[in-house]
């Protein structure tokens, strides 16, 4: 992963104090609300329902150990010893003091971390696949590109005040996209054309939120050199055209659907002419040395299935069930991709403690190069682990509850904060995100099941991205009372779809015996190789409808 240089620590350092001093003043009322708010919003700092939220950047979700211990300490010293992964491959504190901001971010910059554009009208985090580097059908490494666009894209001046903000993710593996690139303002898909050059297919104007939209494909290739004059065209046309009268209109794919996918691409290519030949253009020695700061580790020379991973494989179902579900195949013979799932019944998705931190940064020192990634999915990854560990691990994990063999089942739940912590939110998430995980607890019916995507959001801003889950639950303000809104038939993958609403909302006591109908009718009509997205896609919302709101007798 990518390590600071000299100039990299003096900007850092020099924003710290930049930012303590205006924190200072702002308690001293020297500063006016109206003023510090840009301020502490491209510090990642928020003004949340009960305590100020503090979000630090993760960028492409990559972490070291030491970076995981430090989290872990200042979760303990100033927060209440836990802190929440985010979809967006980031941490968040719920409970800081506001004038204690300003250290956070000192420990913070002493392990090469920070909180600079998580929030604000700004370009955030860019994201990728958590498997990144370690895929075996990914065209190449995807974390290079997303390291460059975030050199270029952090303290950007003409882009330090967007409309609003704006989100990018690139993907590189042809047979897959966990990186949701078609729901973001700018999805990048690598990829290579007849001639065997590199290059990007663009996608621009998805996203969430209160008009959820998948993105249209703007261009179809575009050569890898040009990526970031391209980039910075697009933004251009967004920034000089985006809606900045109505924040809930100022989203790129606004622009992008009222200009129509052709005009928004016509006035980038226009753009694109006066700059594609500036110095931002990219040469073939800039990307080599970003490439070589994510240089494979130190593999061994081992085989795959060795005698220490089939022998427990063959004795215990439990360990059996945990390699299905939670490890996935590894580009180098031997080893294997490990998640370790943060959705133990009872603890709040993506939450997770100091201690537990503490714990992941130790198995990553002996089993994964030290090195963490983050998912979107709110999980966390171990991606170099050796085969022969394989059951060693797992019997670690059982102990520090990350070893639920859950993934991309009903109950890998990805879900926001919602109204237990957030102002914006209409209503509480994690109360219905443990309703639902306790009702269905039995995991031979869930992999009967198989791959359901269940997402839930507190509000319409869409944090836990409902749009896009197979089964998606929205919270409503219903004349001051919580309820639910449920959507059917979403996918973020390359199928990309914005899910259906299902029809008037439930209370909460209701949810998890709505989740219930609709699980119920799948198995009912499914055939023997479909999963619950396919059958919906044959047979259609009207038979959930019928079935959920079917009078009782």
């Amino acid at each position: 992963m990518y390590v600071y240089d000299e100039y990299d620590r003096k900007i850092l350092n020099d924003r710290v104090k930049q930012f303590r001093d205006q924190t200072q003043r702002y308690l001293a009322g020297e500063l006016s609300e109206e003023e510090f708010l840009p301020l502490r919003l491209q510090n990642g700092l928020y003004v949340q329902r009960l305590a100020p939220m503090f979000r630090i950047c993760v960028p492409y979700g990559m972490l070291r150990s030491e970076q995981l211990r430090r989290l872990a300490r200042i979760t303990r010293d100033y927060d209440k010893g836990y802190a929440h992964f985010t979809t967006r491959q980031n941490i968040q504190l719920n409970w800081p003091k506001l004038e204690e901001v300003p250290d956070i971010l000192a420990e913070l910059a002493e392990v090469e971390m920070h909180a600079n554009q998580t929030s604000g009208n700004c370009i955030r985090n860019t994201t990728t696949d958590q498997f990144a580097g370690v895929n075996a059908d990914e065209v190449v490494d995807p974390r290079p590109y997303c390291e460059i666009i975030r050199q270029w894209s952090t303290y950007h001046p003409e882009f330090a005040f967007l409309p609003r903000k704006f989100k990018i993710a690139v993907n590189a593996a042809p047979g897959s996209d966990r990186a949701a690139i078609q729901v973001h303002d700018i999805g990048l898909e690598i990829v290579r054309n007849d001639l065997g050059e590199l290059g990007f297919r663009v996608y621009a104007g998805g996203g969430l939120g209160r008009t959820p939209m998948v993105g249209p494909v703007i261009r179809e290739f575009l050569p890898e050199l040009d990526l970031l004059t391209y980039l910075e065209a697009m933004v251009r046309v967004y920034n000089r055209y985006g809606r900045r009268d109505n924040k809930f209109k100022a989203r790129i794919k606004i622009l992008v659907k009222a200009l129509t996918p052709e005009v928004y691409a016509e006035k980038v290519e226009a753009e694109w002419a006066h700059i594609k030949g500036s110095p931002t253009r990219l040469t073939p020695e800039a990307i080599e040395r970003v490439k070589a700061y994510f240089n494979e580790p130190n593999y061994q020379t081992l085989d795959d299935e060795p005698a220490e991973l089939v022998e427990p494989r063959n004795g215990s179902r439990p360990f059996a069930n945990w390699l299905k579900r939670n490890v996935k195949p590894h580009k180098k013979a031997g080893y294997a991709v490990v998640t370790l799932t943060l959705k133990e019944t009872g603890v709040p998705p993506g939450d997770v403690y100091d201690w537990q931190l503490e714990k992941i940064a130790d198995l990553a020192d002996e089993f994964s190069f030290s090195e963490i990634r983050v998912t979107h999915e709110q999980n966390v990854v171990l991606a170099d682990v050796r085969q022969k560990d394989l059951y060693r691990l797992w019997e670690m994990l059982k102990t520090a509850g990350f070893a639920t063999p859950n993934l991309g089942l009903l109950t890998d739940i990805i879900c926001c904060p919602g109204g237990d912590y957030c102002a914006l939110a209409n209503a509480k998430s994690i109360p219905v995100a443990e309703a639902i995980q306790r009702r269905f607890d039995d995991l031979d019916y869930l992999y009967d099941l198989g791959d359901i995507d269940l997402n839930i959001s507190g509000c319409m801003n869409a944090c836990g991205h409902h749009h896009v889950g197979n089964i998606g639950v929205l919270g409503v303000d219903k004349k001051g009372e919580e309820y639910y809104q449920v959507s059917l038939g979403g996918s973020s993958q390359r199928d990309a779809t914005i899910g259906q609403i299902l029809g008037p909302s439930f209370a909460r006591d209701q949810m998890a015996d709505v989740i219930d109908k609709i699980v119920k009718l799948y198995v009912e009509t499914r055939t023997a190789e479909e999963r619950f997205i396919d059958t919906f896609r044959r047979i259609g919302i009207q038979p959930f409808k019928e079935r959920v709101y079917e009078p009782a007798h």
